[in-house]
């Protein structure tokens, strides 16, 4: 997995102006007229919150909790709104990462700081105080629903907010904690649905900032969301789900919930049980009992020494109240947000190995009764080899970036525009420097959307002048559309509509804007069939 490692960077150097007025009094035992004094200090549902002054200007408001503890008998269980608190909260550093195994090099700070204790929320603001209503971008990791954190560098201190929006990153429960199934789960759940914990925390987290984001300088009327990887796939599952009115418009990257892969919650259930057997638990509600007695630490230590070569099946579920049908086949139907949608995938993705028989093998199964069309879009029909290419890569290399990342994507992209919403897609092929021999992988355009550049973990680089432009330009066109749900201004290369003609925009290597058509249209038309007929044999 090619993803930045989480900078962890909580420490702040600045001495707070609050704390120079209460001539030394601590933060956290302000008197409530020295808090109504004090510019730093905002008032929310659950309490008044301290902030910190960001040296670029603005302020930002660090680790508020949007949720009680999600541990003892609340784990597995719908999230519940933070206890309010009484006197002035300290909001000056981030809370820990949610609970997750060390996938990799890139998630390895947060797995070993994670907690159970980690549903907080960041607030940053460009300008402070508060001026008329900013325009808010909400802000949902990837990590493959399994690891990852909001509360880092990469996310919190690029430049961003510059551009006239205020930033809200999230965390949201992972793995066993935030997508397990059970029917003893389903049983107690007023809902009688299990498994989509970590929807139902980005859901709250959503509902917060619609009640509290003003108070920041925010439009709660005015909310992007926006996500990569596994929080872009989250990002299209919430767009079919009932929190589908909460935002109202949509930025996703290299991700897409298009496809039959989704689970059912009797399928998901049955995944749930076997991994409790797994774990020695006692069946029905008493197993559940005996999972809760772990500690996060000790399930996923118990979780890691099982016998299973790809992990347990842990993932987002068709419960039938979070999620109550396939996503696919509810953008098939129209049936999604009527929002804007930006969306777009990186050149290369995620690459694989493979010989063209090994291929045609992989290729065959899932394609069925389209093996042909499918072998012959790949050219490998016959003894073909099929053809690499500069851009892509291998043929092994095009098929794993197209079948995971860029069909689903711009199958839906698809649909919705064809649904009358204003629909832009980009591709992102810029390399990061030092990188050019890869190409343009997973997770390579976050340096460019938020405007930081990482100097160590899998993409850092030796960015320059180039680099600099091109995240301005990439910025700007993302702040423009969350302000107005349209990438365009007189200051930019006009980005057209989607379309019928499934227009889209490249981010080149030498930083520049190029327009395109149909990306891959040919081996995408196949896969849409496929999908087609899979979601037809579902019914």
């Amino acid at each position: 997995m090619r993803k930045w490692n989480g900078e962890f960077n909580a420490a702040r150097a600045l001495v707070l102006v609050a704390v120079l007025v209460a001539g030394g009094l601590s933060q956290t035992r302000l008197g409530v007229a020295q808090a109504a004094d004090n510019p730093l200090v905002v008032q929310t549902t659950g309490g008044q919150l301290q902030g910190v002054v960001r040296a670029t200007g603005g302020a930002e408001f660090l680790g508020i909790p949007y949720a009680q503890p999600p541990v003892g008998e609340l784990r597995w269980r719908e999230p519940q709104a933070a206890k309010p608190w009484s006197g002035v909260r300290d909001a000056n550093a981030f809370g820990a990462p949610c609970a997750q195994p060390y996938l990799g090099d890139w998630n390895k700070h947060d797995a070993e700081n994670g907690k159970e204790d980690c549903l907080f929320l960041n607030v940053i603001s460009p300008v402070w105080p508060a001026k008329g209503k900013l325009p808010v971008m909400f802000w949902i990791h990837g990590g493959a629903n399994m690891g990852g954190t909001a509360s880092s560098a990469l996310y919190k201190d690029g430049t961003l907010p510059r551009h006239g929006v205020l930033l809200v990153t999230v965390n949201y429960r992972l793995g066993v904690f935030g997508f397990f199934a059970h029917p003893a789960l389903t049983a107690e759940s007023a809902h009688h649905a299990s498994g989509n914990y970590g929807l139902m925390d980005q859901i709250l987290a959503l509902r917060w900032v619609r009640d509290n984001i003003a108070k920041f300088g925010g439009d709660p009327r005015n909310i992007t969301a926006f996500g990569q990887s596994a929080g872009s796939m989250d990002l299209g599952m919430l767009m079919t789900s009932v929190a589908k009115d909460l935002f109202q418009k949509a930025i996703a990257q290299s991700g897409s919930p298009v496809g039959p892969s989704i689970a059912t919650l009797a399928d998901a259930e049955h995944a749930g049980e076997d991994l409790a057997v797994r774990l020695k638990a006692p069946s029905g509600d008493a197993g559940i009992k005996y999972l809760r007695q772990f500690s996060a630490e000790g399930l996923l230590t118990a979780i890691g020494k099982l016998d299973l070569p790809q992990g347990p099946h842990l993932g987002p579920d068709i419960d039938g109240w979070v999620l109550p049908r396939l996503p696919g086949a509810v953008f098939a139907g129209a049936e999604e947000s009527a929002i804007p949608l930006l969306f777009g995938t990186t050149a290369r993705e995620f690459g694989m190995t493979a010989t063209a028989d090994e291929l045609r093998k992989i290729i065959g199964k899932p394609a069925g009764t389209f093996a042909p069309q499918a072998m012959a879009a790949y050219g490998l029909a016959g003894e073909g080899q099929g053809t690499a290419d500069s851009l892509y890569g291998s043929v092994a290399d095009q098929w794993a970036a197209d079948v995971a990342f860029r069909c689903p994507a711009t199958t839906q992209g698809g649909w919705h525009s064809g649904a009358h919403h204003p629909t832009y897609e980009y591709e992102f092929d810029h390399a990061i420097p030092g990188q050019e021999a890869q190409g343009a992988v997973h997770s390579s355009d976050l340096p460019y959307v938020f405007g930081y550049f990482p100097k160590e973990g899998n993409i850092a680089g030796k960015f320059g002048e180039t680099d600099f432009k091109l995240a301005d330009l990439m910025e700007t066109y993302w702040t423009n559309f969350a302000k107005t749900g349209n990438p365009n201004s007189s200051n930019v290369p006009d980005w057209p509509q989607f379309g019928e003609a499934q227009t889209f925009i490249q981010f080149t290597q030498d930083g520049t804007v190029k327009k395109a058509a149909g990306l891959r249209s040919v081996q995408c038309a196949v896969y849409r069939e496929v999908v087609l007929d899979q979601m037809k044999q579902l019914k």
